[in-house]
């Protein structure tokens, strides 16, 4: 290699550096012109087998003494062979893994495949109203990947055991060099594992895992409603390579109740009386949540009108309390009447006239100005 190169040049130090400014030097330019940060750049490509041989010569306390000394260090009678120094001795990304191991993963002494969390899973529950409200436990059955009890979650049937991939010694990658560069493939032999059975278990096929039916108990808390999602930790599909198990998401939905209506944490009930009811007032049985209950209709109720029961809604997922029952009045107008009905009826609007009518008699005035 006698091509008398300035290393400390090339590195940008100068000739009293120390070992650390050679490290330190290395390190910016690696990463700067390292092959795989400059795809197709020749330029750069040579820049970096540069840097690295000026890193070999100048970190290794014997070859830079001789360099210094001589300027040079494969020259006739350099004590250094090719097998010394440069590029057939030390693979470039050998150099370039030892300063960002840390930062590139460090794939070539990983040993087998990362650990991998377990898929999450998603169960639909349909619950009634009223467990919506008060809350319920329920028992689901999920089927998933578990751990096979044969092997432990190994692979290997019962009394074998797993050796190191012999190809990749356990990497997972096999290495090839074209000229200065090495290029890594996942192992042809372990299929990138680093790892392989000797016997696989005939229980789980060598996956280390089987499919089952797993009954869960689910607490559902009072004040659910559709599209709550709850979150059961570690429920989910097994991780694989001893990785975490996802969790499992129970996705609520409510089916609708023949009478009550939600509105957020307040429950709507509508509850038809008479006309008789709506004008003398009464006191009649209404339901809840919480079952039946005495309510007072106050005379003179308007159709529409609504009234509260407080407390008798749906208890709020924070623990502060429990919604209202609204209660919204519906007059039932008779759609048939016999003729003695009928007559009684024109009697009392007779003697009634228009004062018992004081919305509809300021609905009209309203009218009468707005198109006069």
């Amino acid at each position: 290699m006698g091509s008398k190169k300035d290393y400390y040049e090339i590195l940008g130090i100068d000739r009293n550096a120390t070992e650390d400014d050679i490290k330190k030097a290395f390190r910016r330019l690696a990463l700067q012109y390292h092959p795989d940060r400059n795809p197709g750049n020749k330029e750069a490509e040579e820049k970096f087998k540069e840097i690295s041989e000026a890193y070999e010569v100048l970190s290794s306390p014997e070859k830079r003494a001789y360099y210094d000394r001589y300027g040079d260090i494969a020259g006739p009678g350099s004590p250094f062979t090719e097998s010394d120094f440069g590029f057939s001795f030390r693979d470039l990304n050998e150099i370039f893994e030892e300063f960002f191991g840390d930062f590139i993963g460090d794939r070539s002494r990983r040993r087998g495949p990362r650990p991998q969390k377990g898929h999450d899973l998603r169960y639909n529950l349909q619950i009634s109203f009223e467990e919506s409200v008060f809350g319920t436990d329920k028992q689901i059955k999920i089927p998933k990947y578990i751990t096979c009890s044969d092997c432990g979650g190994s692979g290997a049937k019962g009394g074998t055991g797993i050796e190191t991939c012999r190809v990749c010694r356990g990497t997972g990658q096999e290495r090839f060099h074209q000229g200065f560069i090495t290029i890594s493939r996942t192992c042809s032999r372990c299929g990138g594992e680093g790892r392989v059975i000797k016997e696989i278990c005939p229980v789980c096929k060598g996956n280390g895992r089987v499919k089952k039916e797993k009954e869960i108990s689910v607490r559902i808390p009072p004040g659910v409603e559709t599209g709550t999602r709850l979150r059961i930790q570690g429920e989910g599909e097994m991780g694989l390579y001893g990785g975490p198990p996802g969790d499992l998401y129970v996705v609520i939905s409510v089916r609708e109740h023949p009478i009550f209506e939600r509105d957020g944490n307040d429950i709507i009930c509508e509850i038809p009386i008479s006309f008789v009811q709506a004008a003398l007032g009464d006191e009649i049985d209404i339901p809840t949540i919480d079952g039946m209950t005495k309510f007072r209709i106050p005379p003179g109720t308007q159709s529409g009108q609504t009234f509260r029961l407080k407390g008798k809604g749906v208890e709020r997922l924070d623990g502060s309390g429990r919604g209202d029952q609204i209660i919204r009045i519906v007059v039932e107008v008779p759609k048939k009447l016999t003729e003695e009905q009928k007559k009684l009826l024109m009697e009392f609007a007779k003697i009634s006239g228009e004062s018992i009518h004081p919305m509809g008699k300021s609905f009209w005035e309203k009218v009468k100005k707005l198109f006069s």
